[in-house]
């Protein structure tokens, strides 16, 4: 059961080893050693561990349903197995959830995101101009259906 979620895993580390040019452990000792050093680097170790121990949590929980469901008739299905049911469903939504974050940050297209050269300030500035628009003159015209 475990196979497609440790998939997720291993296709994220991957991409993560792939950015920095090194295996995922000499990353985390780097960004160990100085958290400043690379904030992209530290956010992204950060967020993947976080997945990490939510692909764990839904690992037990996927293996405690799986043996709650040996143990039950095929045809009812009681509460605590259903329980755990909520928590495997919880468990993906969670594990998901934070395998998002970890491609939205390994992508640098992503929505809110530019590439790199553009400052912080040509990012803030407005996408629109801004000033107030300029009204049409109101002279020689006439209402709709207003009698001349």
């Amino acid at each position: 059961m475990h196979d497609a979620s440790e998939d997720v895993m291993s296709v994220l580390t991957e991409r993560i080893e792939e950015r920095f040019q090194m295996p995922l452990a000499d990353l985390l000792r780097e960004v160990e050693k100085a958290p400043q050093a690379n904030p992209e680097a530290t956010v992204l170790v950060h967020w993947h561990g976080l997945l990490a121990e939510t692909q764990q949590a839904l690992d037990t929980a996927e293996d405690a349903l799986v043996e709650a469901l040996g143990t039950q008739p095929t045809d009812v299905l009681d509460d605590p197995v259903m329980e755990l049911a909520h928590q495997v469903n919880s468990a993906v939504a969670s594990r998901d959830g934070r395998a998002m974050v970890v491609n939205y940050l390994l992508d640098p297209n992503a929505p809110g995101k530019r590439g790199p050269g553009v400052s912080p300030a040509a990012r803030r500035a407005p996408a629109l101009r801004t000033s107030p628009p300029t009204l049409p003159s109101t002279r020689n015209t006439t209402a709709r259906g207003a009698a001349r």
